[in-house]
């Protein structure tokens, strides 16, 4: 299993407005990816603005058909206005 984590830094007066389209738009989106698991919205404990979004797949190649899909491509411009910075990190799922 391929596990992703994202974190986001969300303009302050978009944080409604970024939880409204995960849920929505994004998560609903991924959903339908073959190999898809499970997505996880998280918000930082110290901070109303720092976001991570944990997601996981069934493999590497799922995780990567996901990400290059024209369905995620077409969500990254209403994404990207949301915040003004993000990282990725992947893992392999060892237990």
């Amino acid at each position: 299993m391929i596990e992703r984590h994202i974190t986001f830094d969300v303009h302050p007066d978009m944080t409604a407005a970024f939880e409204r389209f995960y849920a929505d738009e994004y998560r609903p989106a991924m959903a339908s990816s073959p190999g898809y698991i499970e997505s996880i919205l998280l918000r930082e404990a110290d901070s109303v603005t720092r976001y991570h979004i944990v997601l996981r797949f069934e493999d590497t190649e799922s995780a990567a058909g996901w990400r290059t899909s024209e369905v995620h491509q077409g969500l990254q411009p209403a994404l990207n206005v949301l915040h003004h910075g993000m990282e990725v990190q992947g893992y392999v799922v060892i237990a």
